[in-house]
């Protein structure tokens, strides 16, 4: 099974290398993570390993969740996820337990989250548009994204606004994925992952961080 594992976001701090090199780095609670299913070809369809991470108290749990979890012999998850395999996966088990060991030797990672949630938000804060003019005649238009649709027949245009323009609307609160981070630092004891830079979503958010798949040295 290649090295994957679920956690939370503390937050962003600053660590010194062997080599005396400051490092800015994001602070990640990763694991432990109980195994709650292995799927396979046969059975499922496909290769993958389910692993779940946090507790949920019993009576916040739906029955279906309890059940499930109830088969590794652990409780219900806050944040469950599937590792895709591409061979089956070998010695791994439901109820065992993953913890950050398995990142030795791992020099990159990617890392999966939510972004943060802006809201609404005009197309200026959105899509990084210019605004029109802030004199000559122009009246509470200067934040307008300006002209979006026309009439024109020509190449598939008309009268109505084409699909993926670029209006205002819903900001953030999307999957992201940030690929190619060093990992500075495994913190066995505390169970933390020291990754370098800034990670997606706010603090307290839940992460998939997994082995770089295109770093191309030391991961």
């Amino acid at each position: 099974m290649q090295p994957a594992i679920l956690g939370k976001k503390i937050g962003m701090t600053q660590v010194y290398d062997a080599g005396g090199v400051l490092h800015p780095v994001t602070v990640v609670q990763a694991g432990p993570c109980s195994v709650l299913q292995v799927k396979n070809a046969a059975t499922d369809g496909y290769e993958a390993v389910q692993l779940g991470f946090g507790d949920v108290k019993t009576h916040r749990a739906a029955k279906p969740q309890i059940g499930h979890a109830a088969k590794a012999k652990s409780g219900p998850k806050q944040f469950v996820r599937e590792v895709r395999l591409t061979a089956p996966a070998d010695g791994v088990e439901a109820g065992q337990s993953v913890t950050v060991e398995a990142f030795d030797g791992v020099g990159f990672v990617d890392v999966l989250g939510t972004t943060k949630g802006r809201g609404f938000q005009g197309g200026m804060k959105r899509h990084g548009f210019k605004g029109l003019c802030a004199s000559h005649g122009t009246e509470r238009k200067h934040r307008s994204p300006g002209s979006i649709a026309s009439h024109g027949t020509n190449r598939g245009t008309g009268p109505k606004v084409r699909k993926g323009k670029r209006m205002a609307g819903h900001m953030g609160s999307v999957r992201r994925t940030s690929r190619n981070h060093r990992l500075i630092g495994v913190d066995k004891e505390n169970n933390l992952l020291l990754i370098k830079g800034a990670l997606p979503g706010a603090n307290g958010g839940f992460l998939f961080i997994r082995k770089s798949k295109t770093a191309k040295a030391g991961a």
